[in-house]
């Protein structure tokens, strides 16, 4: 199985099975010198890890990560060498045999029949290599990239993600609180919505069924100039690497598809003198323009399908081409979009820091 890898000189490549003994990461292109133990990346595993509400997969890992290359800990804290680091996560928490009862069966929405018909072979317990397990990984990749963007450009840098809709069901963005993300389940920015959530979701997992969402990843302290025209644009990358995440089936960029709706004079961002630059009246461009990074916030949207592991039956067919139908049962989470914010931010952490690193190395102007 080839292409496990992604980045040009910031690249990592994730390796391991949802019910394996372990999964992980190798980070490469990572430059020396930058603070980096496990403490500073946890943090943003525990964000994403399983079995934290009701709302979640009740599979319990404990996401604990190791650091087992890459660092050295000359006596004032462990730093990064610049040589590859490696990351591990041990599966702790398998089931195997909840999965015997579908191992020549394809699971409509899954990628059970794709897989057989590309590899011959596939790992039925839990999905193997396009389980969404994979996705802890990236989440540990993504804090090493916030370190290389943290070091180059201060602590101003900040990147978050939060859901703003369930079931089709949308926040109210003028009630948005980014402090509110940390105070429900859902990374939900508007307290209201969360609660409508909270019922919704309760009633499709009694009825075996489950959500789809719309999560939004935003980057602030991003300088203009990140990104490149033609075939390496900055929002070509991001919706790239947005795209790639398990159940992501679209992405847009700031207004998104929206903008096809508003006249030329509404959509662009008028622009007048600030301080540090120029200062943009709107966003409708999401901080990117012509491929390259403005230095205004950094907006994109992605949206993750309904979980396809639910208990009401469809139909279906099996390895021989019988017609069956499949209820899927075992642990799986009822919107599996509730724990891709965390996600949707290391990959954008990734992208960003890969802009950075090929900026530099293409000489950029004005200290990039």
């Amino acid at each position: 199985m080839s292409h496990n890898t992604f980045g040009h000189l910031f690249r990592v490549t994730t390796w391991g099975e949802s019910h394996g003994p372990a999964i992980g990461c190798v980070v490469d292109g990572c430059p020396p010198g930058i603070a980096l133990d496990e403490t500073r990346i946890q943090p943003f595993l525990d964000a994403r890890r399983p079995g934290t509400s009701r709302f979640v997969t009740q599979r319990r890992e404990a996401d604990a990560v190791r650091i087992l290359s890459g660092t050295f800990d000359a006596g004032a804290g462990a730093v990064t060498t610049g040589t590859p680091i490696a990351l591990m996560i041990e599966n702790t928490d398998q089931r195997s045999g909840d999965y015997a009862g579908i191992a020549a069966q394809y699971r409509p929405g899954h990628a059970d029949f794709t897989y057989d018909a590309k590899y011959g072979v596939r790992d039925p317990r839990g999905g193997g290599r396009s389980s969404a397990r994979e996705t802890a990984c990236r989440v540990a990749a993504g804090a090493v990239a916030r370190a290389v963007l943290a070091h180059s450009l201060g602590e101003g840098v900040a990147i978050r993600g939060a859901l703003v809709a369930i079931g089709g069901d949308g926040i109210d963005r003028a009630a948005w609180d980014w402090v509110e993300t940390t105070r429900n389940p859902f990374w939900c920015p508007d307290a209201a919505a969360a609660a409508r959530w909270e019922r919704a979701l309760d009633a499709a997992r009694k009825a075996g069924s489950s959500l789809g969402a719309v999560v939004e990843v935003r980057a602030q302290g991003i300088p203009a100039g990140l990104g490149a025209p033609v075939y390496g644009k900055l929002d070509a990358e991001l919706a790239g690497a947005l795209m790639s995440i398990n159940a992501v089936k679209g992405v847009e960029i700031g207004e998104g598809f929206a903008a096809a709706a508003l006249r030329g004079e509404d959509n662009a961002d008028a622009m007048r003198a600030g301080a540090q630059g120029p200062v943009f009246a709107s966003n409708h461009a999401g901080g990117i323009l012509g491929g390259i990074s403005t230095g205004a916030e950094i907006v994109a949207r992605f949206a993750v399908k309904p979980t396809s592991s639910i208990l009401t039956p469809v139909p279906s067919l099996d390895r021989e081409g019988r017609e069956i139908e499949v209820r899927t049962t075992g642990r799986h989470d009822p919107c599996v979009g509730i724990r891709a914010a965390p996600v949707g931010e290391a990959m954008m952490a990734c992208v960003l820091a890969d802009a950075l690193l090929r900026a530099r190395g293409q000489g950029a102007p004005r200290g990039l």
